[in-house]
């Protein structure tokens, strides 16, 4: 199964791959997605969508993924998993990738919760997985609201030992903007007493669709990083938290090989 973790990290194997794969990536990426989505919305109806099924539904995305050739790494997992108590993952949005693969490496540690952009919940087939993890929905038109909202059920999961994952853009793009980055994840955090911890990604391998923003074109030559940063203990108005959360993802991005807008 893919994303088997140990040591802290994980970095896709070599592997054959298909000749149908090669010559028209996005097509067979996007048959498999589809089905192991159709699969799960199947279990949802069911009652049969537990935390496992969850877990194995990302895991398969994630292979589904390196079937095509995308190669996946993963770095500094012991950073949560060692952790003794919930904490708020904040980490730049840069494609679709990310939410369908990041369950897979955190949940088998950790229960996390998603805080998720309300129209999620209206798209066909999708909406049923999404809606039966309980995320904590915004609606990205009133960011007063959406502070709100995000401050009274997130401290309520963190309460509840869950933790909570999200991206304080305002959309996914594949260039890192700082000035875009929002300190929601530090405000969380500091609500709730318990740390952040940065993630950064590089996910543009799943491109954003120009017609269909969730399908873009599938580039296997790209690679996909996931790097998680230390615990932070947000103090004081939280700014420096901030800065460290902005200055850990920005590195790795450039250390990756892409820059960021200011």
């Amino acid at each position: 199964m893919a994303i088997h973790i140990t040591n802290s990290d994980y970095h896709s194997p070599a592997g054959k791959i298909g000749w149908l794969a090669r010559v028209a990536p996005g097509l067979v990426f996007y048959m498999k997605m589809v089905r192991i989505v159709m699969g799960d919305s199947r279990a949802v109806r069911q009652e049969l969508y537990t935390d496992d099924r969850w877990i194995l539904g990302s895991r398969r995305i994630a292979r589904a993924l390196e079937s095509v050739g995308i190669r996946i790494n993963v770095e500094n997992t012991a950073s949560f998993i060692d952790l003794p108590s919930p904490c708020v993952f904040a980490g730049n949005h840069m494609s679709v990738l990310e939410t369908f693969v990041l369950p897979g490496i955190i949940q088998p540690y950790r229960n996390i919760t998603f805080v998720v952009k309300d129209k999620l919940l209206t798209y066909p087939i999708f909406k049923d997985v999404i809606a039966a993890r309980r995320p904590i929905v915004v609606g990205r038109v009133n960011p007063r609201r959406d502070l709100e909202i995000v401050l009274k059920e997130g401290v309520k999961r963190l309460q509840a030992s869950s933790s909570v994952m999200l991206f304080p853009q305002p959309t996914r793009d594949p260039v890192f903007i700082p000035a875009h980055f929002n300190s929601l994840g530090v405000k969380l955090a500091r609500r709730a007493g318990v740390p952040v911890i940065p993630i950064a990604i590089k996910s543009n391998a799943w491109g954003i669709g120009r017609w269909i923003k969730d399908f873009g074109k599938i580039s296997p030559q790209i690679p996909v990083h996931f790097a998680f940063g230390d615990p932070i203990t947000v103090t004081g108005n939280g700014r420096a938290a901030q800065e460290k959360i902005v200055r850990f993802i920005s590195g790795k991005l450039v250390e990756w090989g892409m820059g960021e807008k200011s």
